[in-house]
């Protein structure tokens, strides 16, 4: 039961040692751990708000990644309304232009047949009139053969013609 009920003397040197004990602590050992313990946090902290300054940084790029994304968007919506615009208009000129080469296409190929068709029809005139005068021709020959069908053809012109 010594060990439950100390003396006053055990008590006394353990006071002692105990003291001594946090003395030295206190000089060459709390100073060290407090100072580690001090710098441990001083690190943590830094730690937290280089994070807190990475995730606003982060959010900062997001951010403008998401407005660069949106602005790439727009222009390539913008040029995509532009070639659009200009296919068109491309097409619609192409179109007006075929139309014009077109009509006056066929503007020059009804002139040429109608001039074809003019020589044509003074080529016929001239066989026609050509072959009318052989005709002719080969009739009075034929008629004017025998003297009297001459006599005769002069008497009926002169029946036709009266004088006035």
């Amino acid at each position: 039961m010594d060990l439950v009920t100390p003396a006053i003397g055990l008590v006394f040197w353990a006071t002692i040692c105990f003291g001594i004990l946090l003395f030295i602590l206190g000089k060459f050992a709390w100073k060290p751990i407090l100072a580690a313990v001090d710098e441990r946090e001083k690190s943590i902290e830094s730690a937290l708000s280089r994070a807190e300054a990475a995730k606003e940084e982060m959010a900062r790029l997001t951010s403008e990644n998401e407005d660069l994304l949106k602005q790439a968007r727009a222009e390539r919506d913008l040029i995509l309304r532009e070639a659009k615009q200009l296919k068109d208009h491309i097409i619609s000129e192409a179109k007006e232009t075929a139309n014009v080469e077109g009509t006056r296409m066929i503007e020059r190929a009804r002139l040429e047949i109608d001039n074809q068709k003019a020589l044509a029809m003074a080529d016929v005139k001239n066989q026609v009139a050509t072959l009318s005068i052989n005709i002719a021709e080969k009739i009075l020959r034929k008629q004017f053969e025998d003297q009297h069908k001459q006599d005769q053809l002069v008497a009926d012109l002169l029946k036709e013609v009266k004088l006035k």
